[in-house]
């Protein structure tokens, strides 16, 4: 057996112990009943274990060093040793039962985030997003890296990225955006937003099965994966042959549901999209969070929010509501389209939606990097807020225990959502270059060319290269955000008659 088949049968052991804690997350969020919390905190803390035993092990570091010197490697094989390599370095720095205890951490502080959100309480969850944060801290200090402590979080998503990269991204992005949300806010005097009438009812049934008919529509394969419920939506490629992502509902509303589904069959789309062939492998994944937004978010605003889709998708609608009012796509989209400084993230429109980013940015560096105790994080959050937005916050569920990333540990995460709205638009321009008028492509119904032109350019590539060069390769320009702040002040300027 050559060294390369040995390497690759231990990554594969190592990827397959970390599909079962996939998997067993998913159930968590999804199914599971109250009292497994306990023991589903104890098994995913023995995978995690067990997964960093293999990683860490010196006959795997013995044979990606070998691999790293050989001459015969082909393109696919040396992402496999590259990505091995950054997560064997990394996974060397941590002890065995630090890595236990904080998967055990992550999973109990889930659980109690679900309950303090819902009763719309911090101090609920206070005690575990403290323990967390405390261990993320001693996590950075046992990296040693260069810069700033949060430089170790955000690496961790979109590798290569530190503060320094984000804080004048952020800048420029706020520039452009704050003064056209100005503008928009001052245009609403003269063309005021459709009024969304009060007493309308959505029955979670009709919702689930007109936001399936789009998923189908985008592509999703359902005999390869499912759609359920939970607290928060999530996309999970657990294994090959089964993608599964959630939704949420509100009865008052569609939008809610509708966009979770195409936002998370985004992601999954590009789960199923991922080379079989490299399965249970680096080059076989994605290969960053902020390239994997940009799927979800392409679909989700620049497909779905367009007059283009509602012109599609208007019979579906007005079969399952039929109560409904009698809307047109114009209205329709314009609903969708809706700018406002609300309180949501994931509701946000796309004007806004990088402010919600920023704000979570700048609260986890202050953290990380600045002196902000965990106690004081609903009033710091309260008070950017009312100086970013205007508006007062009412409560922590709309407040600072809306998202679930904090509850996973995953601080450094969020700024990938606006790389992935950057990525998305610069895809979309690539895309028309090749495909013509997308608006008319989408209008046909068949959104399948859209697919085809992402499969091959992103999601079969999986951690062939680097996020940026993989951007590159497929629109030929480096990342920019030029796309997006194009695309968005065009939109936006036409609906609003800027």
């Amino acid at each position: 057996m050559s060294t390369y088949d040995e390497f690759i049968i231990a990554v594969k052991d190592i990827h397959r112990l970390q599909a079962l804690q996939g998997h067993l997350g998913w159930d968590r969020e999804t199914i599971m009943p109250e009292k497994g919390a306990s023991s589903r905190a104890d098994m995913l803390s023995w995978l995690a274990k067990e997964a960093h035993g293999r990683l860490v092990s010196s006959d795997l570091g013995r044979m990606i060093s070998e691999l790293e010197g050989a001459d015969d490697l082909d393109e696919d094989q040396r992402a496999n040793v590259r990505e091995m390599r950054r997560s064997h370095d990394k996974a060397v720095k941590l002890p065995e039962q630090f890595v236990a205890d904080y998967a055990r951490a992550k999973s109990e502080a889930m659980m109690a985030w679900q309950e303090a959100r819902a009763a719309s309480d911090f101090s609920a969850f206070e005690p575990h997003l403290t323990r967390l944060i405390s261990m993320t801290k001693e996590k950075i200090a046992y990296f040693e890296v260069e810069g700033t402590p949060y430089d170790a979080l955000l690496d961790e998503f979109e590798v290569g990225m530190k503060v320094s990269d984000y804080d004048p991204l952020f800048a420029g992005l706020r520039e452009r955006l704050v003064p056209l949300l100005d503008r928009i806010m001052a245009a609403k005097s003269t063309t005021p937003d459709p009024p969304w009438p009060e007493g309308l009812h959505f029955p979670i049934e009709e919702q689930t099965a007109f936001c399936t008919k789009v998923s189908e529509a985008m592509g999703f394969d359902f005999k390869a994966g499912r759609m359920d419920t939970s607290t928060h939506p999530f996309s999970a490629g657990l294994w090959p042959g089964d993608t599964r992502f959630t939704t949420r509902y509100d009865l008052s509303e569609p939008f809610s549901c509708l966009y979770g589904v195409m936002h998370e069959t985004g992601h999954a789309l590009y789960e199923q999209g991922l080379d079989s062939n490299h399965s249970y492998t680096p080059r076989g994944a994605a290969v960053s969070l902020g390239v994997h937004e940009s799927q979800s978010r392409f679909w989700e605003n620049q497909i779905g929010r367009t007059p283009a889709f509602w012109k599609v998708v208007l019979p579906w609608y007005k079969e399952h509501f039929p109560d409904a009012p009698e809307w047109d796509p114009a209205t329709l989209n314009r609903i969708a389209n809706k700018v406002s400084t609300g309180y949501v993230r994931v509701e946000a429109d796309e004007v806004t939606y990088n402010l919600h980013v920023m704000l979570r940015y700048e609260i986890e560096k202050q953290l990380f990097n600045g002196d902000l105790a965990v106690k004081d994080l609903p009033n710091a959050w309260n008070t950017m807020f009312m100086e970013w937005f205007g508006v007062e916050v009412p409560n922590d569920r709309l407040g600072c225990l809306q998202d679930i990333h904090w509850s996973m540990g995953a601080f450094g995460y969020f700024p990938t959502y606006t790389l992935g709205n950057l990525y998305a638009a610069q895809l979309l321009e690539s895309m028309a270059e090749d495909l013509g008028d997308i608006d008319a492509l989408v209008e046909t119904g068949d959104w399948s060319p859209l697919l085809a032109w992402l499969r091959p350019r992103i999601h079969a590539e999986g951690s062939k290269m680097s996020p940026s060069e993989l951007i590159e390769k497929a629109t030929g320009s480096a990342p920019s955000p030029d796309p997006f702040l194009r695309y968005v002040e065009d939109k936006y300027s036409r609906i609003y008659g800027l």
